[in-house]
């Protein structure tokens, strides 16, 4: 056996002293600075110490008052402002936040009593104090952008509390639970940190094998994650990641089908997808009940195709997904009539209940998503929810479910949560689109790359069988 295998690096281990790590590192450096500025100001009178001794030297001394006010301030306030500015100096660089972290979790540990201890005599004051007996085994790492604790199993009776600090870690670090772990006597939590680093740029978000890049850590595996919801308010983004999405679909060769009853932005699609936008409620609605028309012929199809696999999906016969694309999904409702909204409710149903493995997907778009129009499990089929932009705990709750996830603001454009099949709730951010971008054009461009491509192969066949032939 390797020593590799005997020993794993598990991370710096958390001690009771890591407490005031914050202080002690700050006094490390603003006490060494004190004693330098007060040994400049006083190197004359140090000097004449060293030459004539103590005895001389305080026979002869006499106060000069300036020089006692004016070295007393600078050692004191330099010092002072470095320590003023260490609050600062932890958020900015990340190898220092290390420390605040360990500070951290050593008292979590001590206020939460993970610990025992018990009654000794001191040798110095001759008073009974509190000596630590047990303090568990915690490891703090960061490791290709993400925190990793390990707590050691070691059977103590606070084991079970052990297990359960994914919220504590999560808010105490203003990051994102990603996964939970137990190995080799080790109860593991991986965590997101600095979310933000992870975007990527419109052009990184690309469809391949049924999943979409989305960020860095983030896809979405639409194969095995069917439907999107996306829920924000105004001038959260939203419009501009659905318009993302529809680039990058587009591009992949996918068949993408818009539905936009405000006739907004993605109404200026039909200029470049003719025949595939759709604004007026006749228009939506017909386009709701072809898309289900559509799906049951191809599951028709799809039984009945001689390669057919039980358990193998649309992509293993060669049919290409289809995208419904339903922007303010709410707001239509609400201007239909009863019997109206329970057609459409019932198409909604069908696609979502029954699309993956015929690759129809649905991708709603809701500044709300109310409850009335997302019942009997509809909201449940929809496996990747995303929320962009500043929302309301019942707006947080109608998109993501019950959770005590603690819900963060900040004023970035294209910034939210999302909930991608881990049973965890994950900052985002959509992909970064740069200033002066044209839709329109890139996705015209998208549309005719894949044409394009498709004529290729398209030929490519001919003339693979025109040679078989004449070769027969």
């Amino acid at each position: 056996m390797t020593i590799s295998k005997l020993w794993k690096y598990k991370g710096s281990r958390i001690r009771p002293r890591h407490k005031n790590s914050v202080v002690k590192t700050g006094a490390l450096i603003s006490v060494p600075v004190f004693l330098l500025l007060m040994t400049l100001f006083w190197k004359d009178h140090l000097w004449i110490l060293y030459e004539k001794g103590v005895e001389d030297t305080f026979q002869n001394f006499t106060f000069n008052i300036p020089l006692i006010i004016t070295s007393l301030t600078v050692s004191i306030v330099v010092p002072a402002a470095i320590l003023f500015g260490w609050r600062y100096i932890f958020r900015k660089y990340s190898k220092l936040k290390k420390i605040y972290h360990r500070q951290k979790i050593a008292r979590m540990i001590l206020s939460n009593k993970f610990y025992d201890s018990k009654s000794v005599k001191s040798r110095i004051t001759d008073r009974m104090v509190q000596k630590i007996t047990y303090f568990p085994r915690f490891y703090y790492r960061v490791k290709d952008g993400h925190i990793i604790i390990k707590v050691a199993m070691d059977m103590s009776r606070f084991q079970q509390r052990f297990m359960e600090l994914g919220k504590e870690f999560e808010n105490g670090f203003f990051c994102d639970l990603v996964s939970t772990d137990m190995e080799d006597g080790f109860f593991t939590y991986k965590l997101l940190y600095d979310a933000g680093k992870n975007r990527i740029s419109i052009d990184d978000a690309v469809v391949n094998k049924g999943s979409m890049k989305l960020m860095k850590h983030i896809d979405w595996a639409f194969d095995k994650l069917p439907h999107m919801l996306i829920s924000g308010g105004t001038g959260g983004g939203k419009t501009y990641f659905i318009l993302t999405l529809v680039k990058s679909l587009v591009a992949s060769g996918a068949d993408v089908r818009i539905l936009d009853p405000k006739n907004a932005d993605l109404a200026d699609l039909e200029e470049v997808l003719n025949g595939k936008v759709f604004s007026r409620k006749n228009g939506i609605m017909m386009t709701l009940r072809k898309s289900v028309e559509d799906m049951m012929s191809r599951m028709d199809e799809m039984k009945n195709h001689p390669n057919y696999r039980t358990g193998e999906n649309y992509s293993y016969l060669g049919y290409k997904p289809v995208f419904i694309i339903f922007d303010e999904y709410v707001a239509f409702m609400d201007m239909l009539d009863f019997k109206e909204r329970d057609k459409a409710i019932q198409d909604i149903k069908q696609l979502v209940m029954l699309g993956r493995q015929a690759g129809f997907f649905l991708v709603a778009g809701a500044q709300r998503p109310d409850a009335k129009y997302f019942a009997d499990g509809i909201r449940d089929q929809f496996n990747f929810r995303v929320s962009l932009g500043k929302m309301s705990e019942t707006g947080y709750g109608m998109l993501f479910g019950d959770t005590d996830k603690k819900f963060i603001e900040k004023d970035i454009k294209g910034r939210g949560y999302a909930y991608a099949g881990s049973g965890n709730i994950m900052e985002f951010y959509s992909p970064l689109i740069p200033n002066g971008y044209d839709f329109l054009e890139e996705i015209r461009l998208a549309k005719e790359g894949t044409q394009g491509a498709q004529a290729a192969t398209a030929a490519s066949g001919s003339e693979s069988a025109q040679v078989t032939t004449e070769e027969e």
